[in-house]
């Protein structure tokens, strides 16, 4: 594991990550190569120090510039979604945030492209990235709206932010791809799974969440 440990947390963290691994597992979590992969991801790592001590709690916490680090149930759910039987080639994140739903993908798949419109956040995930190891992960200070279409066609494509899904991302997947996001419904939004075949888009509804809104432009 890279990095400093944050607040003592290095040396317990082992422990706190394997209770939440059986409490995401006792929540309907069932690929093992999910909960490899959170068990494997030092998240305090991904979170201020001061709040370091929660971080392996089952809920999303501030990670500054008004975003969050997702809820892990919601992290394991949506990486469960684009999950095929092997392991992914290329895969887009729309919404970098702290880094660490990225840092989960880089353990399944071979290339991970991730952006960020906020460039404090996006330069800080670089990094942590980099002294943890993780070669496998492309950032870009980026309008997420856009994809990455020089990188395109991807085999999953996960957006961390709701919204309306952009053309530019079903554009951008690749037949056989699976594109996760969470789309706004009324009062509330609602995480799609979106597969794309020989005969179009296929649509599943995956249940209410919660995610900071997907917004254009550069900061």
């Amino acid at each position: 594991m890279a990095g400093r440990a944050h607040s003592g947390i290095g040396m317990t963290s082992e422990g706190t990550r394997e209770r939440l691994v059986r409490r995401l597992h006792d929540k309907g979590i069932s690929d093992e190569r999910v909960l490899e992969a959170i068990r494997n991801t030092p998240r305090h790592l991904f979170v201020d120090e001061a709040i370091s001590s929660r971080a392996y709690e089952d809920t999303a916490l501030p990670i500054g510039r008004g975003q969050t680090i997702s809820q892990p149930f919601v992290v394991a759910m949506m990486t469960q979604a684009v999950l095929g039987e092997g392991r992914l080639g290329k895969v887009l994140e729309i919404g970098t945030g702290s880094g660490y739903q990225a840092a989960i993908l880089a353990r399944l798949a071979d290339k991970v492209f991730t952006t960020e419109r906020i460039g404090e956040l996006q330069r800080s995930a670089r990094q942590r990235f980099h002294r943890m190891g993780l070669h496998n992960i492309y950032t870009r200070h980026a309008d997420g709206m856009e994809g990455w279409p020089s990188q395109a066609p991807f085999d999953a494509i996960m957006v961390t932010a709701g919204g309306r899904i952009p053309d530019s991302l079903y554009e951008q997947l690749a037949e056989g791809g699976v594109l996760v996001a969470p789309e706004d419904a009324g009062p509330y939004q609602q995480l799609v799974r979106i597969e794309r075949t020989a005969r179009g888009f296929e649509r599943e509804e995956l249940g209410a969440v919660s995610f900071v809104p997907l917004l254009q432009g550069l900061e």
